[in-house]
């Protein structure tokens, strides 16, 4: 039977479609932030929230995204605080949401066994309202960024140009932390707590090595994340293993031979320049003779 047919797969391409917008765009912004953490920082912190929201019998979807959004928040006032020791807001927040997480586990003897699928990623655990979910993050960040392109750029290339030339960085900043919590909490269904940072770091990767400008960067990493996604969802289903080690070992796959087709392409450049200046100078010395 096609993987179609069952309406759990159907849910998880679009989420993955969905997911493949947002969040490699989101990584190249994080990235050139030099905050490629962040997104491994909030899905502790979302951790934290599902297991809330299991406990106080509320959907763990929201629940999660109420606290990334939160962490983010939280992140971006320490960040201000620790302007020298930029790796500070991250390490505080992310021990803390773990911390919480686990503590909030424990008050349930029954609740880690149902967050196997939120740690490592579950098809069958996005649900409709899930999809809504995901699918209502995924346009607000499109807006978001379509909305604020040339103040996001202005701020991710150089915040204090930004601030002295009137820019409300603080106020950019703080909607850049919540759109990083809501799509967070949004991926967690498809790849898993543990490993959602990878759906935005390895495109954003890719992409900003490959590609020749901005614009491409955004284009390339959203084309790999959905190559990644969808070939790893698709071997998850007939593998019968995680899909979000799958989709992460997809991505690592696809930066892996960008990164070894550039080292062979230069290689090849390198001998054929060295093959032309050999026979030049040969010529100069047949010349000479």
């Amino acid at each position: 039977m096609a993987m179609f047919e069952y309406e759990f797969m159907q849910r998880a391409f679009w989420a993955g479609a969905f997911l493949g917008i947002i969040a490699p765009v989101l990584g190249v912004y994080l990235m050139l932030r030099r905050q490629a953490l962040m997104a491994d920082t909030l899905s502790h912190v979302s951790l934290a929230g599902v297991a809330l929201g299991s406990i106080l019998g509320l959907h763990p979807v929201i629940t999660g995204i109420a606290a990334a959004v939160l962490g983010g928040v939280l992140v971006d006032g320490l960040r201000r605080a620790y302007r020298t020791y930029s790796e500070v807001p991250v390490a505080i927040v992310m021990t803390s949401g773990l911390a919480l997480a686990i503590v909030l586990m424990s008050l349930q003897s029954n609740l880690s066994k149902s967050f196997s699928s939120y740690l490592f990623g579950s098809i069958v655990a996005v649900n409709n309202t899930g999809l809504w979910w995901i699918g209502g993050v995924t346009l607000a960040g499109v807006a978001y960024f379509f909305v604020l392109r040339r103040p996001l750029y202005n701020m991710t290339f150089d915040e204090e140009t930004a601030q002295i030339g009137g820019l409300q960085v603080k106020w950019l900043s703080f909607s850049f932390a919540v759109l990083t919590g809501m799509t967070v909490a949004a991926a967690m269904p498809i790849v898993g707590v543990l490993l959602v940072s990878a759906l935005m770091v390895l495109p954003a990767s890719l992409a900003l090595r490959v590609a020749s400008g901005f614009a491409m960067a955004l284009l390339v990493s959203v084309l790999v994340g959905w190559v990644g996604i969808f070939s790893g969802l698709t071997i998850s289903y007939y593998v019968s293993i995680p899909p979000g080690g799958t989709i992460s070992l997809m991505l690592l796959l696809l930066l892996l031979s960008a990164m070894l087709a550039q080292k062979l392409r230069r290689r090849r450049a390198k001998s054929k320049q060295g093959t032309i200046v050999a026979g030049q100078e040969r010529w100069v010395a047949v010349d000479k003779d």
